[in-house]
C-alpha cells in the first residue's frame, strides 16, 4: 500500500496542467461531476481576470480509472490549456516585485523571468483543486466534508458563526461571487475590490476552511513531521500569494491566558455515534486539532493571501539585462482572487485530510478501509467499559 501522494506538472501557457495522484485504494467510485464543479468554482469569483474567460478547466482521467472507479495504479489527470503559447510568450526582463521573477531568475540564472513565471503562477492551482477534488471523495464516503469560504477581502470582513453546519455555509457561500456565507459583507467586500480595480491596485484577503465529521485520531504527535496541524498550515501555506495559515484560534492564543483558550472537555452519551465519539467540547478554540491529532470536533484551518503581485500600473523595478531602473512587467492578472483561493484551500485541506485518514485506516481496497474505519469507530466508542474477566 502506497502512501497517497500526488505531484503536478506544467506551465501557465504550456498545453496543459497534469495531476498525478499515488495511493488510491482501488474500488473508490469518484464524483467526476463533483470535481469539475470545483475547477469551474475556482475560475469563478468576483475580481477575475481575462484569463478565466479562455479556460473551461475539465477533468480528463488519463490512466488509475476503470467505470469510474479506481483500480489502485497511479492516477493521472490533466486540465488542457486553450491559452497555449509559451513558445510565442514574450520574454520579462523586469521582474515584478512580490513574485517569484526575481529570485527564480537569480536560481536559474537568467535574464528572461519567463523562465521562471510560468510554473510559478497560480495556474499551477488548477492542478491542485483538480487532486483535492478527486480524492476528496474518499472522506466523504466517511461523512466527512470539506468546505470553503472567504472571512475577508481588504478592509472587509464577514462574521461566520461557529455553529453553521456544511449544507448552510455551502448555500450561504454559493449565493454570492465574493464565496462568502456572510450575505452583509458580500458588497463591502466587491466594493473593495472595484476601488483597487480603479486605481490599477490589487487587493487580497483571508480564507477558511472547515472539515466536518473527522474522526477523533487523525494525524499523530510521535513524529513532528505527522502533525496534522503543521501538514494543513504547509498545504494551505504553499498556496501561491499565501503568507499565513493558522489553525483555529490561531495567532489569537498569543494575546490571552490559557483558560480563554483551551477546549474544557465534556462526556455527552447521546453522541456516542457522532465523529466525537461522545466528547464534546464547549469551545472549539484548538480548531479540532490537539497534538497533531484531530479531536472530533470540527477542524478549522485559514490562510492568508497578499494582493496579486502583478499590478497593473507596474512597480519600479530593474531590467535584468540593462540593470536600468524601469517599471515592472505586466503580465494579465486578477484584481483579486481571494474567492478563487478559497476553492484552492479548500481542496488542498480535503487532500490532507484524505492523506491522513489513509494512514490511520488504509488497505489496498476500499473494504479493507471500510473494515478498518468501522473496527476502530466501534473500539472507540467501548473505551471505559468494564473488561471481561482476564481481559
Amino acid at each position: 500500500m502506497a502512501t497517497l501522494d500526488y505531484r503536478t506538472a506544467g506551465e501557465s501557457h504550456g498545453q496543459a496542467l497534469i495531476a498525478l495522484i499515488e495511493g488510491l485504494p482501488a474500488g473508490l467510485q469518484l464524483d467526476l461531476d463533483a470535481a469539475n464543479r470545483e475547477m469551474a468554482r475556482r475560475q469563478g469569483g468576483y475580481g477575475r481576470g481575462g484569463r478565466q474567460k479562455i479556460e473551461q478547466d475539465t477533468l480528463n482521467i488519463l490512466s488509475g480509472v476503470r467505470r469510474g472507479r479506481t483500480i489502485g495504479s497511479p492516477l493521472a489527470v490533466q486540465i488542457a490549456n486553450r491559452d497555449w503559447r509559451i513558445d510565442d510568450a514574450p520574454p520579462v526582463h523586469r521582474p515584478r516585485p512580490g513574485h517569484a521573477d526575481l529570485p527564480g531568475s537569480l536560481k536559474w540564472l537568467t535574464t528572461d523571468c519567463r523562465e521562471t513565471l510560468e510554473r510559478a503562477s497560480a495556474r499551477e492551482t488548477a492542478a491542485r483543486v483538480a487532486a483535492g477534488a478527486i480524492v476528496r471523495a474518499l472522506p466523504a464516503e466517511f461523512g466527512i466534508r470539506c468546505v470553503g469560504f472567504v472571512t475577508r477581502i481588504g478592509p472587509a470582513t464577514a462574521e461566520v458563526p461557529p455553529g453553521m453546519d456544511p449544507d448552510a455555509l455551502i448555500a450561504a457561500r454559493d449565493a454570492n461571487e465574493v464565496y462568502t456565507p456572510d450575505p452583509r459583507a458580500v458588497e463591502p467586500m466587491k466594493a473593495a475590490i472595484r476601488r483597487a480595480k480603479e486605481d490599477k491596485d490589487t487587493v487580497g484577503g483571508i480564507v477558511e476552511v472547515r472539515v466536518f465529521g473527522c474522526p477523533p485520531g487523525l494525524g499523530s504527535c510521535m513524529r513532528f513531521q505527522d502533525r496534522l496541524d503543521g501538514r494543513l498550515m504547509q498545504a494551505v501555506g504553499s498556496i501561491q500569494a499565501f503568507k499565513g495559515a493558522e489553525i483555529g484560534m490561531g495567532f489569537g492564543v498569543a494575546a490571552v491566558p490559557g483558560s480563554a483558550v483551551h477546549d474544557e472537555i465534556d462526556f455527552d452519551p447521546t453522541r456516542q455515534d457522532s465523529p466525537c465519539l461522545g466528547f464534546v467540547r464547549r469551545t472549539n478554540n484548538a480548531g479540532g486539532l490537539e497534538g497533531g491529532m484531530t479531536n472530533g470536533e470540527v477542524v478549522v484551518v485559514r490562510g492568508a493571501m497578499k494582493p496579486i503581485a502583478t499590478l497593473l500600473r507596474g512597480l519600479d523595478s530593474v531590467n535584468l539585462e540593462t540593470k536600468a531602473r524601469e517599471r515592472s512587467d505586466y503580465e494579465r492578472s486578477d484584481v483579486c482572487a481571494v474567492p478563487a483561493a478559497s476553492v484552492v484551500a479548500e481542496n488542498a485541506v480535503a487532500f490532507e485530510i484524505a492523506r491522513a485518514f489513509l494512514e490511520k485506516f488504509g488497505g489496498d481496497t476500499m473494504d479493507e478501509v471500510r473494515a478498518a474505519y468501522a473496527y476502530y469507530m466501534q473500539a472507540a466508542r467501548s473505551l471505559g467499559r468494564t473488561a471481561a474477566p482476564g481481559g
